[in-house]
């Protein structure tokens, strides 16, 4: 089986209320968050999961919040001698917006993606402002998405598990490692969630579903679920990740 090194490259950021991230827990706290692209080395295809923020905020302040340096699509590629059009298959782990804002300059790539974020980028919950159909348009129209709808492997040592917990149609991606499993979770969380403080332990609660969630039990079982098969948790908007160093 194929091992891989994840890199983790910071391609933009949030700043809101900590209740975004963790459900019923932390609201009034202000936090600021990094948004992935996640370069898979290892294989013989370049492979990426979410392509980031099309023109991320690049400050001073925003970098200091994260502890780590913000890339553009094209900066983040280059610091592994990547570029877009080098890119063979990209993986998503859900579609809104800041997740999938480069697709279209992957114009050699297979696009993966469950077909319920497909459903939902081209009619939209008014809830779920997040879906702008825009950034798939030029990608889909040139037939390079791949719905994947079941618990599937891209490529030997990377596969996907459906985690219908931030969206329909989130997809947890498992990558094989020299550590073990590593499972780059298909929905918006940070460490807090899987590891809750002792207030929240206290209460029983092995993990705390994402503040945006499809349905909280369901989210609550699927992280539990999801904390189960991996060896190393890299939830997906995880700040101490973003010094880019490479996993594991």
């Amino acid at each position: 089986m194929t091992h891989y090194r994840i890199h983790p490259i910071v391609m933009g950021t949030k700043q809101f209320d900590m209740g975004m991230m963790t459900y019923q827990h932390g609201y009034g706290r202000s936090t600021t968050i990094p948004i992935y692209c996640w370069y898979l080395e290892g294989g013989d295809q370049v492979v990426i999961v979410d392509t980031g923020e099309m023109h991320p905020v690049q400050s001073e302040d925003r970098e200091q919040a994260i502890g780590g340096r913000i890339y553009t699509f094209e900066a983040g590629l280059a610091r592994h001698n990547l570029n877009p059009e080098r890119i063979d298959k990209v993986i998503h782990t859900h579609l809104h917006n800041d997740h999938c804002e480069n697709d279209f300059k992957c114009t050699n790539a297979e696009i993966f993606v469950h077909p319920q974020e497909m459903k939902h980028i081209h009619n939209p919950h008014p809830l779920d402002f997040r879906y702008v159909p825009d950034y798939l348009e030029e990608v889909e129209q040139n037939g390079q998405i791949r719905l994947v709808e079941v618990d599937a492997e891209i490529v030997d040592g990377i596969r996907v598990m459906h985690t219908p917990a931030h969206t329909e149609g989130g997809l947890t991606v498992l990558v094989e490692t020299t550590a073990g499993t590593a499972a780059i979770t298909g929905f918006c969380v940070i460490n807090e969630n899987f590891f809750p403080p002792k207030q929240i332990r206290a209460m029983e609660m092995e993990v705390i579903p994402p503040g945006t969630h499809v349905n909280a039990y369901e989210a609550y079982d699927i992280m539990v679920k999801v904390k189960e098969v991996a060896d190393i948790l890299l939830p997906l908007h995880e700040p101490c990740f973003a010094d880019g160093r490479p996993i594991p």
